[in-house]
C-alpha cells in the first residue's frame, strides 16, 4: 500500500506541480462554489487543502462531496484541523476525517505524543494516510509561541521539527512569510521531511523565497480565490512554482 508522502509525489511528478490550492472560500452557495471553483483550476495543482471553513458551514457529508470530486480530478486531499486535544478526542476526529476520504490532515505538536498525537500516527500509518506536523505558522502572531516561547531549553519551533522527524510526520508545515526558517527547518531535519509553505501572496510570502529556501509544496488561497481568472492564477503559480524547485534541484 502506498503511503501519502509517495502518493504525493507522484501527482506532483504526473502534474509538473507543487501548487496546493487552500480551498477557504466563504459566504453562500459554498458547496456549489467549491466544486466548480475545484474544477475549475484542478488541472494545476497536486493537492487540496480544506479546513474549517467548509467543514463547519456543510459538515462532513458537504465536505466529502468535495473529497470525492477532488480523487475524481487525481489530486490529493488534505484536511487542515490541526488536531490539538487528548489522544481519545484526536483519535475520534481522525478516524471520521480518514472515513470521510482525506488523504492527510494536520497535527498541533503541542499536545505531545503520549496519548496526544500518538493514535493519530499510529492510525494514519495502517490505513496509508498521511499526518503533517505544524512547525510555525505564517501569520505574523506565530513568532509569540512557535519562536518566542521555549520548550526544553530551545525555541518551540526547532523542537518541532525534531518531534516530527522523530515521530515519521509526512511533512511539516513552515509559513512561506518566514523562508530564514524554511531554510534553518530544512537543514534540522536533513531535508528528510518535505516542507508544506502557505502564507504565499496575500500573508506577504514570497513564492521564490520559500522555494530557494527548501519548501517542496506551496499553499496557496486567497491569491487564487479572490481573482478574476481563478484558473489563469493557479497556472501562473504552477509554472513559476515547479521552475523554481528544477532550478533549485539543478
Amino acid at each position: 500500500m502506498k503511503g501519502f508522502r509517495e502518493r504525493m509525489r507522484e501527482t506532483s511528478e504526473r502534474r509538473e506541480s507543487i501548487l496546493i490550492l487552500a480551498l477557504d472560500l466563504k459566504g453562500e452557495r459554498l458547496l456549489e462554489r467549491s466544486l466548480s471553483l475545484l474544477e475549475e483550476v484542478s488541472q494545476s495543482l497536486c493537492a487540496v487543502k480544506l479546513n474549517r471553513h467548509l467543514l463547519l458551514p456543510l459538515g462532513l457529508k458537504g465536505v466529502k462531496q468535495i473529497v470525492e470530486k477532488a480523487r475524481r480530478l487525481g489530486i490529493q486531499t488534505i484536511m487542515d484541523c490541526k488536531l490539538n486535544d487528548i489522544g481519545s478526542t484526536n483519535l475520534a476526529i481522525a478516524e471520521s476525517l480518514f472515513k470521510a476520504g482525506f488523504d492527510a490532515l494536520t497535527v498541533s505538536p503541542y499536545v505531545g505524543w503520549k496519548e496526544g498525537l500518538e493514535p493519530v500516527f499510529k492510525l494514519a500509518k495502517s490505513l496509508g494516510r498521511g499526518v503533517l506536523s505544524l512547525v510555525y505558522m505564517s501569520h505574523p502572531g506565530a513568532k509569540e509561541t512557535f519562536e518566542e516561547a521555549f520548550i526544553q531549553g530551545k525555541p518551540a519551533y526547532q523542537v518541532f521539527a525534531g518531534w516530527a522527524a522523530r515521530w515519521e510526520a509526512d511533512g511539516l508545515i513552515v509559513g512561506a512569510t518566514r523562508p530564514e526558517k524554511i531554510r534553518e527547518i530544512h537543514h534540522l531535519v536533513e531535508g528528510k521531511l518535505p516542507i508544506y509553505s502557505p502564507g504565499v501572496g496575500f500573508q506577504g510570502g514570497s513564492l521564490e523565497a520559500a522555494i530557494e529556501n527548501g519548501a517542496n509544496y506551496i499553499i496557496v488561497g486567497r491569491s487564487i480565490l479572490q481573482t478574476e481568472r481563478p484558473a489563469e492564477a493557479a497556472e501562473n503559480f504552477r509554472r513559476e512554482s515547479w521552475r523554481l524547485l528544477r532550478l533549485r534541484e539543478s
